[in-house]
C-alpha cells in the first residue's frame, strides 16, 4: 500500500509540473520554475523525468499560442484576449525582424508568450516551430535544474 501511496503522490507532482508548465507558456500568467525546483529539490524524481515533463508541457502551451495565431483574425479585438494590440504589435516587429530564430527566445518572461502567438500569425511552418521552441524551452528548465543544484550546494 505504502508503495502505492508514494507512486500517487509521485505522479501528482509530475501532473502539476506539466500542468504549471502549460499553463505557463500560454498568454495566461503562471510560473513553472518554482514547481520545478521545488520537484528537483525534494529529490523524489530524475532529473532528466522532470525536464522532460516540464518541456513537453510548456511546449504544448505555445502548441496553443501558434494555434490561436494562426487563427488570429477571428479573436482580434475581442475583450477576453489577453494580449493587448501594442504587445501584439511589439512581438510581430520581432518576428518579422529576426524570423524563426527569434522564437529561440520563446522561454524569455513577458516576450516569450507573444512571440509565439506571433509566429502562428506569420505562419510559421509546424516542424520548424517546435523544433525551435523545444529547444528554447528545454534549455530554460536545464538551467533551472543546474541553478537549483548551485542553490542546494
Amino acid at each position: 500500500m505504502r508503495g502505492l501511496a508514494a507512486r500517487g503522490g509521485s505522479l501528482a507532482g509530475l501532473a502539476g509540473l506539466f500542468l504549471a508548465a502549460f499553463v505557463a507558456a500560454t498568454l495566461l500568467p503562471a510560473q513553472s520554475e518554482a514547481v520545478l525546483a521545488t520537484l528537483v529539490a525534494s529529490g523524489g524524481h530524475p532529473v532528466w523525468l522532470l525536464v522532460s515533463v516540464a518541456t513537453f508541457g510548456n511546449v504544448l502551451g505555445s502548441l496553443v499560442n501558434w494555434a490561436i495565431g494562426r487563427q488570429m483574425e477571428r479573436f482580434a479585438g475581442r475583450r477576453w484576449f489577453p494580449a493587448s494590440p501594442r504587445q501584439m504589435e511589439r512581438a510581430k516587429g520581432w518576428y518579422a525582424r529576426y524570423g524563426r530564430w527569434s522564437l529561440l527566445a520563446s522561454w524569455v518572461p513577458v516576450i516569450g508568450d507573444p512571440l509565439t502567438l506571433a509566429a502562428g500569425i506569420m505562419r510559421e511552418p509546424l516542424w520548424s516551430f517546435l523544433l525551435l521552441v523545444t529547444i528554447a524551452k528545454a534549455a530554460r528548465y536545464i538551467a533551472v535544474v543546474a541553478a537549483t543544484g548551485l542553490y542546494l550546494g
